[in-house]
């Protein structure tokens, strides 16, 4: 069997992923799903057109080296590669392969650490390009569900903290969905329901608006806390709540009742923030207040902590919107609306 640098001697490999926004986040770790699982736990994302793309060729044999933007390029022996480096998800999944002797390029179009499940997208389109190019030698070809359990296994095994799955499957599977984590622990960890109502109104993207706050997040630091207190006992009934929210703006949309999917994205945003006030800084309490202001929807992506937020309205509240929204992020350096619209392809 050839060796993964000699797969790459002829033909590089490439691979591209999806980022996404989201809403019901931190519900699809097992921490909240299983206990509260008798409350039909689920998340929300929406896959967004800024593709993380990932290129594989061959490099020194034993070595592994990593291009990505914003970081400087990175050379390691893969025997030793450190997986707690801010890079270590990438080694980890060239581990998992024993793709030693390979070079790696990352681009995301994504601004890093935005809170737009960056990392793990990554991670995601590296196992596809991996699982592509081991089909060179007759291996068959993983199923959707696979790619994203393995992506997310690597990542978990990684991370030193409990991991969610929803970027993962926003990678991989693209468009517009709602998850139900079942936890069921036979594969069916989690079911898809794919949402079209708002596609005959002109398309889910024009329903749609995106922010990047100009600060990066950390997710660990928000998601570290509710961990924390979750595990204590602390703020329950906001999750219970926040459950209720979730199911309540999915129904919603699948039923084309905007105005009933956006107060219950504001309601579930509140509780957040209420919850843990560091996820909205300065900049992101103007955001959201001048979308209520409008009457959309608005809420941080991922666990919030800088990074970027997301607005949902109908297409004239996004179009009144989007100055207000230009005026509040030209006060600070890199802040900016993202050109964002729904990606309904997952990983290539």
């Amino acid at each position: 069997m050839k060796s993964i640098k000699a797969l790459l001697q002829n033909e590089p490999m490439e691979a591209s992923a999806p980022c996404r926004v989201d809403m019901g986040g931190t519900l699809d770790l097992s921490t909240f799903y299983l206990p509260l699982r008798h409350l039909g736990p689920c998340t929300f994302n929406i896959a967004l057109d800024m593709r993380t793309r990932v290129w594989l060729g061959p490099h020194v044999a034993g070595k592994l080296k990593i291009s990505s933007s914003g970081f400087q390029d990175l050379e390691v022996e893969l025997a030793s590669a450190p997986f707690d480096h801010p890079l270590g998800l990438m080694m980890a999944v060239a581990a998992n392969f024993a793709a030693d002797g390979v070079h790696m390029r990352i681009d995301s179009a994504s601004p890093p650490r935005s809170a737009l499940g960056g990392s793990s997208v990554a991670a995601v389109a590296l196992v596809w390009a991996f699982a592509k190019l081991l089909a060179r030698q007759g291996h068959p070809l993983p199923e959707a569900r696979a790619i994203a359990l393995q992506a997310h296994a690597i990542e978990q095994s990684v991370a030193g903290v409990t991991c969610g799955m929803q970027d993962h499957l926003a990678a991989v599977y693209g468009g517009v969905n709602g998850w139900y984590w079942s936890g069921h622990l036979d594969g069916r960890v989690f079911e898809r329901e794919p949402i079209h109502a708002l596609e005959a109104q002109g398309g889910f993207s024009q329903h749609l608006l995106v922010a990047y706050c100009g600060v990066p997040h950390v997710s660990k630091d928000v998601n570290g806390t509710w961990v924390r207190d979750f595990l204590a006992g602390r703020h329950r009934a906001l999750w219970a709540q926040m459950v209720s929210c979730t199911r309540q703006f999915i129904d919603a949309l699948r039923n084309g009742q905007l105005s009933h999917a956006q107060a219950a994205m504001n309601l579930e945003t509140d509780l957040r923030a209420r919850m843990t006030p560091d996820v909205l800084d300065e900049i992101g309490r103007e955001l959201v207040a001048a979308a209520l202001r409008e009457q959309c929807g608005a809420r941080f992506t991922g666990a919030g902590g800088g990074g970027c937020l997301w607005a949902l309205g109908t297409p004239l509240q996004i179009q009144a919107l989007r100055p207000q929204w230009q005026k509040i992020l030209s006060r600070r350096a890199q802040a900016r609306i993202l050109d964002a619209a729904v990606d309904h392809q997952g990983v290539l």
